[in-house]
């Protein structure tokens, strides 16, 4: 968020005169209240389990207050001091109209001017209108206008204030409103179209040299506020007009298709005026609107045909045809969505739009999905196969929120798990039909299974959701977005879709989004229609309810280790926790148990069972002879396992001599199981290096990128120590042999791979042998630089290799290298291309140079904001980097949290990533000092980061003091010839 919010003089003496005003009519309120405070102080309570409906109480909060007047001596319990609004208003329809002015205004400021008339019913009787509105200095209330079923009759205001910390605008009429009747209230206002990345805001792109304006929204989750007083809450569903006026040449969009557009004359200027048609029914944080100078590829569509349009900067769609490949996917996508929700697209168009500033990758708003550039926009002379992947994947997530979220919406945001976790689900399927040979659907294992496993095994984890009244603040619900709702979310999902079988799932979920369409639902609404889609089959049978066995995933955190002894056949579970000396203080109410689906291949036998207990007894568990046993098939199920010795020995050993007998998932999942094990003591450190031992003759991406994963933790604890030499020499044995297949069947790196891993394969070849000085690959990457130093208009280093060959030249570089590729940075107006420089230039191994690049980071007109924190983490990555990047945040801390801290997403992968390494006592009392000196400002978004970073330095500590020694031995023993 911005630092703060300038006004013109203008405005700030109507901000005077609200703040006289409010001191007298605070003390009048509170008198008038004393007897509505019991009804209207009621916050929503926890939903039931079984239905709910839309429409009335949800709430939501903002992240920085800034407002005309305060509420400064209103009680804590007055209405207006809490962050949930009250039961007695519901929204029906908005008419906006908003005027951005793309030019300074004589402050130097940019703003907007607003006209909004929020309709509403009313519930219950009461004369206090609260709505949220935050920044926008509000400079009329047109007498509360009241639109009685009867006619238009004006109801008199008695005062109006606003709340600060709760960003409210509070109204009180001079007599009680009346239940069942409809209201309007109409407010005039100016807000500045800052450059915060939320709300209504600027974004700035170069093109031709000249310098263009965009004003573009991002309300999710509570911003809609900063663009017009709304009820912003996700229940509070209601219409909207749109009517945007800006001067030519400008153009606008929103949610809907333009029906009208005129002219108008103000001050002796002509403005555009451009009305959109009506949106079905829905929550104040999809409304979307953009004024810009954009150009569009696709079809706009017609009364019968759905319009498809990806929009972005005109070098970009029509000079370099930037737009065509997310063209080609989006309306396969959206079709396959249509089929498999047995639900038609309910609006008229889908517009994709690519935004230089954004602070998301992707927001979902409905027929208006905006995207970073680097998520929609891809040029096949400079963009990666990567590239192309999260283009089509983030397609498919945000297109499936159009109606998983956005025709049906959560209630409040303590269920968002349900929407992110299933739209990270079903990306991988709307991908998969988009791209039928990629095979994408098993990469869900890696970039969304292991990763998320590795958070949600700390003891200060949290489950997927929780109660209504524990979310409240900005930060809180901010603070969601995180991989446990997204990656864990997708996990379960996935998992549960898999025990009830695919067709059986999705007409569950068809019955849910036809029962709750344009409404609002917990959580436990889809079980409720899984549950009736189970009953009314025969073929899949369930050991319980859908609900006994699903909330035993979502309303505790972690997840069990499942371990079994084959010479007995005893299962067992227990609550996985890579510190095992770690104290979990979360209450459970499952005791920390689970209903764990339980698939397994012996020899040529594959089966399913359900562990509902502690421990059980499976007769099909007890392996005689050379026999082993392999549980969690294709990793469907949220869980690790853990064999008896024999058994580890018996897979080992396949592994080493016929590795292709276990699935490429499975191998996959032994070493990253294995690791994981052993840094929970539940295995040795030896038992899991010893996974790796094969991965020479492994010519499969999945396994190859476990391993990487599951040594990138040695290599952050040791490689500031004497470990890393022997360490060093292992991973150069280890990964030759694929450097060199790679190197024969490219034909010396000219031709790429066939398949989508085998791509990505090469590419971690070619990263691992660089990083570990493998001669032949530092010498192919530093003369392909070189050739492009001698000719820059002509880069024929490959996308694919690019982020390699950019890292290991600047590394092996000096000012030279670096200066090159920072000039490369700032010519390029490809995001994608801009990403891999910005990366690269994060890979020198001079101080200094970091140091000023770290700079830079907080400098918009150097980084642009939405890249500043991926910007310090990529120096992070750095070894020579770390401390100096921790320094750096340190240092600029209170900076960084007025930027990020109350609402950016991502801004705890700052935390994270800084404290990585830190595996040292002198490092953890660093880190509990940096806690205590910025109690204020605080953490905001971070804080749950922080508290995670100080129990990984602690177990890293103790890891690192257990098994250095053990370590070391064993690297120096696998290089002896």
């Amino acid at each position: 968020m911005g630092k703060g919010f300038y006004v013109s003089k203008l405005v700030l003496a109507v901000g005077i005169i609200f703040a006289v005003a409010a001191v007298s009519t605070i003390i009048a309120l509170a008198v008038v209240y004393s007897q509505e405070k019991g009804k209207n102080n009621d916050v929503a309570k926890p939903p039931e389990t079984t239905t709910s409906s839309s429409g009335t109480s949800t709430a939501t909060t903002t992240t920085t207050a800034t407002a005309t007047a305060t509420a400064t001596t209103a009680q804590s319990n007055d209405p207006w001091n809490k962050y949930r609004l009250p039961k007695t208003l519901s929204p029906v329809h908005y008419d906006v109209e908003l005027q951005p002015f793309l030019v300074k205004n004589a402050d130097g400021l940019y703003v907007f001017r607003g006209k909004s008339t929020a309709f509403f019913i009313c519930n219950d009787a009461t004369d206090l209108i609260i709505i949220h509105s935050n920044k926008l200095n509000h400079t009329k209330f047109n007498s509360f206008d009241a639109k009685l079923q009867d006619g238009a009759t004006d109801v008199a205001l008695k005062s109006t204030f606003f709340q600060k910390d709760k960003q409210f605008l509070v109204v009180q009429a001079a007599a009680n409103l009346v239940p069942g009747k409809q209201y309007g209230l109409y407010t005039e206002f100016v807000g500045e179209l800052a450059d915060d990345l939320a709300g209504f805001y600027r974004s700035e792109y170069l093109e031709d040299g000249v310098t263009k304006i965009i004003a573009t929204t991002q309300m999710q989750a509570p911003d809609a506020r900063k663009a017009f007083p709304c009820f912003d809450e996700p229940a509070m569903k209601a219409t909207f007009n749109i009517t945007l006026k800006y001067r030519q040449p400008y153009k606008a969009m929103s949610n809907m298709r333009e029906i009208d557009r005129s002219t108008v004359t103000e001050d002796g200027q002509q403005w555009t005026v451009s009305k959109f048609d009506k949106t079905p029914k829905m929550s104040s944080y999809l409304v979307a609107f953009i004024v810009s100078e954009f150009e569009a590829v696709g079809d706009p569509g017609n009364a019968t045909v759905t319009g498809v349009q990806i929009w972005g900067r005109k070098k970009a769609i029509q000079d370099e045809n930037q737009g065509e490949y997310a063209l080609s996917v989006t309306k396969p996508i959206l079709d396959f969505f249509a089929e498999y929700y047995r639900t038609p697209y309910p609006l008229p168009k889908s517009d994709q739009v690519a935004l230089p500033d954004f602070s998301a990758g992707a927001m979902e708003n409905w027929g208006l999905v905006t995207y970073r550039e680097t998520a929609l926009l891809f040029d096949d002379q400079v963009s990666s196969i990567g590239n192309k992947e999260r283009v089509v994947t983030v397609i498919a997530h945000e297109l499936a929120h159009q109606w998983f979220g956005n025709l049906v919406t959560i209630r409040w945001w303590n269920d968002l798990w349900l929407n992110e976790g299933f739209a990270s689900y079903v990306e991988y399927l709307g991908a998969d039909k988009a791209e039928p040979n990629w095979n994408i659907k098993d990469l869900i294992v890696l970039n969304d299974v292991h990763r998320v496993m590795a958070v949600d095994a700390l003891a200060s984890s949290h489950p997927l959701t929780s109660r209504e009244d524990e979310v409240n603040s900005p930060s809180e619900i901010s603070a969601l977005f995180d991989s446990i709702a997204y990656s864990k979310g997708a996990s379960v999902i996935r998992m549960l879709s898999e025990f009830l079988t695919e067709p059986l799932f999705v007409d569950g979920l068809a019955s849910y989004l036809k029962g709750f369409e344009y409404s609002n639902t917990v959580y436990s609404d889809l079980w409720t229609h899984l549950q009736w889609a189970v009953n009314n089959q025969t073929a899949v049978k369930l050991p319980l309810p859908i609900k006994d066995i699903m909330d035993t995933w979502v309303l505790q955190m972690g997840f069990p280790v499942v371990k079994i002894d084959t010479a007995t056949g005893v299962v067992t579970q227990k609550h996985f926790l890579l510190d095992p000396d770690s104290v979990v203080t979360r209450p459970s109410p499952f005791d920390y148990k689970w209903k764990v689906p339980i698939s397994y291949k012996i020899s040529s036998k594959e089966d399913n069972i359900w562990l509902q207990n502690e421990s059980e007894t499976v007769e099909d568990f007890k392996i005689t002879g050379n026999d082993w046993l392999l549980v969690n098939l294709n990793v469907t199920g949220y869980y690790r396992v853990n064999y008896d010795d024999n058994n580890w020995s018996r897979l080992l050993n396949q592994l080493q001599t016929s590795h292709q007998a276990i699935p490429v998932i499975n191998r996959a999942q032994i070493i990253d199981d294995a690791f994981n094990l052993a840094r929970a003591k539940q295995i040795t450190t030896i038992q899991a290096l010893d996974t790796t031992k094969y991965i020479s003759a492994d010519r499969e991406y999945m396994p190859w990128q476990a391993a990487l994963s599951g040594l990138s933790y040695f290599t952050q604890m040791f490689d500031r120590t004497e470990v890393f030499g022997p360490m060093k020499k292992y991973m150069k044995m280890q990964v030759n042999p694929l450097f060199e297949y790679f190197k024969q069947e490219t034909g010396n790196w000219t031709n790429r791979p066939v398949s989508l891993t085998d791509q990505y394969c090469e590419i971690n070849t070619l990263s691992t042998a660089c990083s570990y000085d493998i001669e032949d690959c530092l010498k192919f990457a530093s003369e392909l630089f070189s050739q492009w130093m001698a000719t820059p208009q002509q880069n024929n280093i490959h996308p694919n290799l690019r982020t390699n060959v950019y890292c290991t030249a600047v590394a092996q570089g000096g000012e030279q290298e670096w200066n090159f590729v920072w000039d490369r940075f700032q010519l390029t107006d490809i995001a994608q291309e801009q990403d891999k420089l910005r990366a690269a230039l994060a890979c020198s191994k001079e101080p200094w140079i970091l140091n000023r690049f770290l700079e830079y980071s907080l400098d918009p007109t150097m980084i642009r904001r939405q890249d500043a924190v991926s910007t310090i983490s990529s120096v992070v990555n750095n070894p020579i980097g770390q401390s100096l990047a921790w320094d750096f945040v340190r240092a600029k801390w209170k900076t960084l949290y007025s930027m990020f801290g109350e609402s950016s997403f991502s801004f705890g992968n700052l935390i994270e990533r800084v404290t990585r390494r830190f595996s040292t006592e002198f490092e953890l009392q660093q880190l509990l000092q940096f806690k205590a000196d910025n109690q204020n400002p605080g953490f905001g978004t971070a804080s749950q980061a922080l508290e995670q970073a100080i129990e990984k330095t602690k177990a890293n500590i103790n890891w690192v003091n257990q098994n250095k020694a053990a370590v070391k031995k064993w690297f120096e023993d696998a290089v002896v010839p």
